[in-house]
């Protein structure tokens, strides 16, 4: 005991544990820093390597283009919903609803590819066999509800209201909801017959997750199914809503072709275990990005334009409406050209006939159409001089006398010329003398 107490003994139990402390620390700490992956700091959690790790260039990669695509989606969001007070078609403002949900689903899609790209345990694992067929559900009962609204907008250019549109879809989803949950409960939750304790989700063998999309894939092929048939129709201008409809579905039936192979049986065939979570999140990131470019945008160019046809009625009325005497025969019948034209005559002589000019001894008209009374007529009137002066003063002719014409004058007035050949005649001592009205 007394060399315990011993001053000089402790300061040397002391010196060699730290001696011992400064030879071990560092080994502990090279150690612990061969464990954490380049790019990834100390404070860091193992389960969340794969996002910073430089190494393993794919998680970096993805998790890029999903954080683009999550943003992305919601700026698209708030462009979609402040565009409604510029649309001017009804019928377009009745798909509103579903490409909100469209939207907010594949950003859901984008998101989901964070937990692919994380290691795995039970919330990652099931949160994954969750929430991959309930997302995409999502997205493909909104293409395909709008499916619907366009085979009756081409056809009858007259669509159901969005209210329906949006209860149709939700239906459609839910029942994806309900059998992912029935089947997590059965296949997690429920206790297996060997053993009291649940099963693993991240156990579930990569055939049974396929299996577990059946819905999802049925509503995929009805998308391709029903997109057809929109594009037949007398409308036409609802043609090319069908066409971006088509070309999503396409490239998504080619995407889920190519990661169910992989999934399924080319990463066992290659002995690629751990190309599983690569591929699920590249089909995540991959789609999601189509349903942006494909259908999204073009959607959203082509949402506040009006696409109804408009009549030109600047063309038709310079055309059809013209002045000339060439449109006037294009535009009238026969019986109203021979109306306008005889009430057209009443104001204006015969075409016809030539103007009649009082300086020369010929009034230019055709005997035809003078009136000049036979005897019989003059005689049932009345007879005599007044007769025929009436006569003249109503159609006077303008002749030249022969006295005016041996004169010096130069000019000869009309009122001089129908004086000289004006009879006067006396009636009770009275002349009666009658002057030409012009």
């Amino acid at each position: 005991m007394g060399a315990f107490t011993d001053p000089s003994v402790r300061q040397c139990h002391l010196l060699l544990l730290l001696g011992l402390v400064l030879k071990c620390s560092p080994v502990t700490w090279a150690q612990s820093n061969d464990n954490i992956p380049l790019g990834c700091g100390q404070e860091v959690d193992s389960l969340y390597y794969n996002l910073c790790d430089t190494a393993t260039i794919w998680g970096v990669v993805l998790e890029a283009f999903a954080a683009a695509g999550v943003v992305s989606c919601f700026v698209l969001v708030i462009v979609l919903v402040a565009s409604v007070p510029f649309i001017t078609e009804k019928k377009k403002k009745s798909t509103v609803g579903l490409q909100v949900g469209f939207l907010l689903s594949t950003m859901g899609l984008f998101g989901l590819t964070f937990d692919f790209i994380v290691k795995k345990n039970f919330a990652t694992c099931a949160s994954r066999h969750f929430l991959f067929g309930v997302l995409f559900a999502g997205c493909f009962s909104c293409l395909l509800a709008h499916c619907v609204q366009l085979n009756l907008l081409v056809r009858k250019d007259r669509g159901t209201r969005g209210w329906i549109l949006g209860l149709g879809a939700l239906a459609l989803w839910l029942v994806e909801v309900i059998i992912n949950t029935e089947w997590l409960i059965l296949s997690l939750v429920r206790p297996s017959n060997s053993s009291s304790t649940p099963l693993d989700p991240c156990s579930i063998a990569n055939m049974d997750f396929a299996m577990a999309l059946i819905y999802v894939m049925v509503l995929l092929l009805a998308i391709l199914v029903a997109g057809v048939p929109a594009q037949v129709g007398q409308y036409k201008r609802w043609k090319k809503h069908g066409v971006f409809i088509l070309v999503t579905a396409s490239f998504s039936v080619a995407i889920w072709v190519t990661w169910i192979v992989m999934y399924v049986y080319a990463n066992r065939k290659l002995n690629k275990l751990s190309w599983d979570d690569p591929t699920l999140a590249i089909a995540l990131v991959s789609n999601a990005w189509c349903f942006l470019l494909l259908y999204i945008i073009p959607e959203l160019c082509f949402l506040t334009k009006d696409s109804q046809p408009q009549q030109n009625y600047s063309e038709t009325l310079y055309t059809n409406r013209g002045v000339g005497y060439e449109n006037i025969l294009k535009e009238h019948s026969p019986a109203n050209m021979f109306v306008e034209n005889k009430a057209f005559s009443m104001d204006e002589p015969s075409s016809a006939n030539k103007p009649v000019s009082p300086y020369s001894g010929y009034n230019g008209q055709l005997r035809g159409c003078v009136y000049q009374p036979t005897e019989l007529a003059i005689i049932s009137k009345g007879g005599g001089e007044h007769s025929d002066m009436q006569s003249e003063a109503i159609l006077p002719r303008a002749t030249m006398s022969t006295q005016l014409m041996g004169g010096t004058n130069s000019t000869i007035r009309a009122e001089d010329v129908y004086s000289e050949t004006q009879p006067h005649s006396t009636s009770n001592g009275n002349t009666f003398y009658s002057k030409a009205h012009w």
